[in-house]
């Protein structure tokens, strides 16, 4: 009877094995599908020099849906609050800060397996000149937990952007 039961559950081993190996492995647009949290983005300039657009400590996520769609939202761990307390009476100077150190973007994505990469078809951002472009990052990094993405062409020739972040738990 108990070598009944052992083969049983060699057998049963055996065929789960069997189905997970058979089962195909997850390709780049499965594998981002997901929240993450926003680490750290750096800038390296052309010249070598590395800056932090959002601090060292930054705040934010991105959000991959499964349907195609992506929202992005970065903000310096140490913007400036707006003395007034009221977000439509803020200073010329504290809306300038605030501007220079967050950026929200959503719209749609798709990933090019081949290529690793993945492409911002951009509905719209608190950039809005960005509205209807579609920006194409390099996919440098994916694992369960990291998710590394850089944007060759930052703006106005400063560089290329690295984005780090880490999957929501």
């Amino acid at each position: 009877m108990k070598s009944r039961t052992v083969a049983a559950v060699m057998l049963a081993l055996a065929l789960s094995a069997g189905a997970a190996a058979a089962q195909p492995a997850k390709g780049l647009k499965d594998q981002i599908v997901g929240t993450w949290n926003f680490v750290v983005a750096e800038v390296t300039a052309p010249d070598g020099n590395k800056s932090y657009p959002f601090g060292e400590t930054p705040k934010g996520i991105l959000i991959f849906t499964a349907d195609g769609r992506f929202a992005q939202i970065h903000v310096a761990g140490d913007a400036p609050k707006i003395a007034s307390n009221n977000r439509l009476t803020g200073t010329s100077e504290e809306y300038a800060a605030i501007m220079r150190r967050s950026l929200s973007v959503f719209g749609t994505y798709t990933v090019d397996e081949a290529n690793k990469t993945v492409t911002y078809n951009i509905v719209s951002a608190t950039f809005p000149n960005w509205e209807g472009e579609a920006q194409t990052r390099t996919i440098d990094k994916l694992t369960a937990d990291e998710f590394v993405n850089t944007n060759p062409g930052v703006a106005g020739g400063r560089g290329s952007a690295s984005n780090f972040y880490r999957r929501v738990k």
